[in-house]
């Protein structure tokens, strides 16, 4: 009856959307075809607590859902804000949690720039609470001319904790085995579901990453607030502060109700200022223009083949398919001089990788000059996809490298087993046809088989990277066994070339393309956005699953502990897709 009861549920959803949806969305299109006109004063607000991507998602339907914030955006729109006589001064409102701290680094220069054009900035918190990385969130504030808290509100940033689910013991207590190779003992995504604590290098590695974090986001926030690093360090570490405490130790500015924040902005201007959202003003901007045209190409999120076609998929996917097809677009557009390649990206699958670097490979040799930009992280194939560009460019607090490679199964027989389930197989040709049927373990001769294949792509990964780079191979194997490094580090070690966010990377490309440093530059994104109607066939297809989907939502939005688990099933799925160049995402932060 339930069943039954989803799939009238869909047919009426379909019908509504064909008889009501396709209007409406025939209406809207047409209303979005006019362009906003501009305040002749503003003053910009920014809404952090909304949670960032790294990169607009290509979501046609964003008029009805809502169209959420990415870094790149916040950035490329101050910039521009930072020489527009009617942009007077900005409203940046902070997350009581913690944000990536390579977005918050990118979002702080940005701050600091448009500052330099004698604009003002005023953050308001409304308290900051533990969680992974608040001490990003505060170095956003303490880039403002004025921060100001909410009173009674409180100050908790005392440094930067990480927590791991490890799941061995439970699978012990079920019956399952997890069979997997990992290349090497710092590739740590599976460890996991291996152990039931930190191994000696899993440790080693991931209080490397947290250490470089905290020392950069330490330092940016004391060259801010103009206080010493040592002393900053005592004071942050010494405890919790109220806003009144926090004020008088010189960590904030001012205390004060949003409200008053409003005011206090809407003050530098006139008295036709109006407060306007950093989207909508961008919407007025001109498209950039110039004698020479750059490509930027966006890849955010888990890498995997295929194409995102016309799929209403909300959560950040990097398809093969589509940013290759987005490099031989650039290629043979003859107005494209050089390509500035965004990745944001845990990694995923090695061949998915490969074809991307391929397309890559072909605009150097088409006499494109590709210069990466890494977002909050270019992790395994997320390195593998940039490791042959003509130069990477990556924050200080960028996670790279992990260059590494696992694979495995889970056997589950045993387990199915004490529940009365037999999982039995039959099979023709070799025994290695059974490699990985979840009821039993590798034998001898098919774990064989299974490490041999997983040298070979570590083998490979390493031979790109040390081509790419210009390292030898042996000191690639040094620094590789799948660690994962800061971007501070990665400089040190040869990974990458410079440190910095999209415009250090837009203006190396200018110099590789041999264009003037002050020339103005035309920049076209690639994959272009696609249009509602593409997407509108898929619409019906995804009603069914969309309903199934929604009795886990509430429970989902609101249990941290099931937000974590949600992220693991994720990560397992990537997996069983042959996500075999993956890095764990451990700077997992969300709002208080």
């Amino acid at each position: 009856m339930k069943q039954f009861l989803i799939t009238v549920a869909a047919v009426v959803t379909a019908f509504v959307l064909f008889f009501i949806g396709l209007p409406f969305l025939l209406l809207v299109t047409l209303a979005a075809s006019t362009k906003p006109q501009t305040p002749s004063e503003v003053a910009l607000s920014i809404d952090l607590r909304e949670g960032l991507t790294d990169q607009s998602l290509d979501d046609p339907l964003a008029f009805i859902t809502g169209e959420g914030l990415s870094t790149l955006e916040i950035v490329t729109t101050l910039h521009n804000a930072a020489s527009d006589p009617k942009v007077k001064s900005l409203l940046i409102r902070l997350p009581e949690g913690g944000m990536s701290p390579a977005a918050a680094e990118e979002i702080r220069n940005a701050l600091r720039e448009f500052r330099a054009a004698n604009k003002t900035v005023i953050a308001h918190s409304q308290g900051l609470y533990p969680d992974t990385l608040v001490a990003a969130s505060y170095m956003v504030g303490s880039a403002a001319s004025e921060l100001w808290m909410q009173p009674n509100a409180s100050l908790q940033v005392t440094g930067i904790a990480s927590e791991s689910m490890f799941f061995k013991r439970a699978f012990e207590k079920y019956g399952i085995t997890p069979q997997f190779e990992q290349r090497y003992e710092f590739k740590n995504a599976v460890n996991p579901y291996l152990y039931s604590d930190y191994t000696p290098a899993h440790r080693e590695a991931t209080l490397s990453w947290m250490g470089s974090i905290y020392n950069s986001v330490l330092t940016n926030i004391a060259s801010d607030r103009k206080i010493e690093v040592g002393k900053l360090k005592g004071l942050l570490e010494s405890g919790v502060y109220s806003a009144d405490a926090a004020q008088k130790a010189g960590l904030i500015d001012k205390q004060g109700q949003v409200h008053d924040a409003e005011e206090a902005v809407l003050k530098k201007g006139g008295s036709q200022i109006e407060l306007v959202d950093i989207r909508d003003y961008a919407k007025t901007m001109p498209r950039s223009s110039g004698k020479s045209t750059i490509a930027v190409i966006g890849g955010e999120g888990a890498i995997m083949t295929g194409t995102n076609g016309s799929s209403f998929n909300s959560d950040p996917m990097m398809m093969s398919d589509d940013v290759a097809n987005a490099f031989f677009d650039a290629i043979n557009d003859k107005d494209v001089k050089a390509i500035v390649f965004r990745v944001s990206s845990p990694g995923g699958s090695d061949t998915a990788s490969e074809q991307i670097l391929s397309a890559l490979q072909a605009a150097k040799k088409a006499n494109k000059p590709v210069v990466v930009s890494m977002g909050e992280y270019a992790a395994s194939g997320g390195y593998w996809v940039s490791s042959d560009a003509s130069a990477i460019i990556a924050n200080p607090t960028t996670l790279t490298g992990s260059i590494g490679v696992y694979g495995g199964k889970f056997a589950i027989g045993d387990g199915l087993g004490r529940f009365g389930v037999d999982l039995k197989s039959v099979h023709v040709g070799s025994d290695l046809s059974q490699m990985y049927n979840a009821g039993t373990e590798f034998t001898p001769e098919q774990r064989a088989s299974f490490s041999k294949q997983i040298d070979e792509t570590y083998n490979e990964f390493v031979a790109r990277v040390s081509k790419g780079r210009k390292l030898p191979e042996d000191k690639v194997r040094e620094i590789a066994k799948g660690h994962v490094w800061t971007g501070e580090q990665a400089k040190k070690l040869g990974l990458v070339d410079d440190l910095g966010g999209f415009y250090v990377a837009l203006a190396k490309a200018k110099s590789l393309a041999k264009i003037p440093s002050d020339e103005h530059v035309k920049l076209i994104k690639y994959p272009h956005n696609r249009s509602p109607f593409s997407m509108f066939n898929k619409s019906v297809e995804s009603a069914n699953s969309g309903l199934k989907a929604l009795s886990l939502i509430n429970w989902a939005m609101s249990d941290p502990q099931a937000k974590a688990a949600l992220r693991e099933m994720s990560q397992a799925r990537l997996r069983a897709q042959g996500a075999n160049v993956l890095a764990n995402e451990p700077l997992q932060s969300s709002s208080r």
